[in-house]
């Protein structure tokens, strides 16, 4: 019998042959646009802090004020005595914000995909979910009991063929999951075209919003705003880690649905609810989301700009259509090599490999955000093309 330290001595051996290994790098300040990296001043340039919230004064003094208040700490779960008045105040937030009846607060966006997909997903139903959905969409399907279906990456066609096939057969209700924003490519899911034929078909909406919270939408209020189907999608579901920058997930819908949720969510229902400064820090971020509107314009200025200066340099940002923008640089080695490279020229860039892509579109992602200066990006842009050069990516 293999010993537990040779499997796990093989098996990182095997990621590290085959360049999967993780290289952790350690961020010694703020998420910030100068930050501290392995004690080195860089340019970041690869963080979801989209507004720049995690550093927000005011963000910042709600966390701080709720520790004075309540503590570090909850002391429980929600279902016993861990639902404090934050987390229900957090919840009536949100629910606004979103244009909901309800809202359910989950201590991550994983675990709301983790919770929630598994308790709805029964035998007898079907989901169906976009080919490109994020792993922690992926991971809730598959801890549910439904028969599982993919359609091709936002192809309604697609969509359509495999709903006039599950017609035929008798399922006791149908689901359709998809991410807003596909966190690779940076393009937005048709949720309109979705929703048609969810609507047509009979099936229930999951819309995962994690990239378009803070993003999309009127003061950031998401994909559902973005394409004014308030009412119209079942679960709107979304996090706080990255346009809000703080931490936590949620789902959002009808009373109903919600109650269901925290009734039959093993993620939520058994494990401690969040600290009052991160339920207060996660308040304060949708407050400052409705009443600085300049955080949006500098946030969609800067994309803008970033994107031109990529492509007038010759490179390929694919089809994104948001902040995250794609340098696709072909194969695994290049993309390491140039992260490394931005590394050492001051900037804070990480390469994204197959399998995380499909082979040949190996990339540094890069994610803009409202804190950005146009001095930075100039300087950032003008480094890509010079190491793009170096490596022979342009020429």
């Amino acid at each position: 019998m293999q010993k537990p330290v040779d499997f796990f001595r093989k098996e990182v051996n095997e990621l590290k042959a085959s360049g999967l290994n993780w290289n952790l790098r350690e961020l010694q300040s703020a998420s910030t646009p100068n930050c501290m990296v392995d004690g080195k001043k860089a340019l970041m340039l690869c963080s979801n802090n989209y507004l720049g919230l995690s550093d927000h004064p005011k963000v910042k003094a709600a966390a701080i004020a709720a520790v004075k208040k309540y503590g570090a700490g909850s002391g429980s779960v929600r279902a016993i005595a861990g639902s404090m008045k934050l987390h229900f105040e957090l919840e009536d937030t949100i629910a606004s914000f979103k244009k909901n009846e309800s809202a359910l607060y989950y201590q991550t966006g994983f675990a709301a995909n983790a919770g929630f997909l598994p308790a709805f997903l029964r035998e007898g139903d079907l989901v169906i979910s976009d080919e490109l959905n994020h792993g922690s969409i992926i991971d809730g399907v598959r801890l549910g009991k439904a028969e599982k279906a993919v359609f091709p990456h936002a192809n309604m066609d697609g969509l359509r063929k495999v709903l006039e096939e599950a017609e035929t057969k008798n399922y006791r209700k149908t689901l359709i999951v998809t991410d807003g924003v596909f966190s690779m490519d940076g393009d937005i899911a048709p949720l309109d075209g979705i929703q048609k034929l969810a609507s047509e078909f009979g099936a229930f909406t999951y819309v995962d919003d994690a990239h378009g919270d803070g993003v999309l939408g009127k003061n950031g209020s998401g994909i559902v705003n973005h394409f004014n189907l308030h009412g119209k999608i079942d679960v709107d579901m979304g996090t706080f880690s990255k346009g809000f920058g703080v931490v936590g997930g949620y789902v959002s819908g009808n009373q109903d649905m919600t109650e269901f949720a925290f009734n039959k969510s093993r993620t939520w229902l058994l494990s401690g609810s969040a600290p009052p400064a991160t339920a207060a820090a996660c308040m304060a971020a949708i407050k400052v989301c409705q009443k600085e509107p300049q955080l949006f314009k500098n946030l969609w200025d800067n994309t803008h700009y970033f994107k031109k200066k990529l492509k007038e340099a010759g490179f390929n940002t694919g089809k994104s259509q948001t902040p995250i923008t794609p340098v696709i640089l072909g194969e695994n080695e290049v993309a390491r090599a140039f992260s490394q490279k931005l590394f050492e020229n001051g900037i804070f860039a990480l390469p994204i490999v197959f399998p995380m892509v499909p082979k040949g579109t190996a990339r540094i992602r890069t994610m803009m955000t409202a804190a950005h200066t146009r001095k930075q990006l100039d300087f950032a842009a003008e480094t890509f093309e010079k190491i793009g050069k170096e490596l022979k990516v342009l020429h």
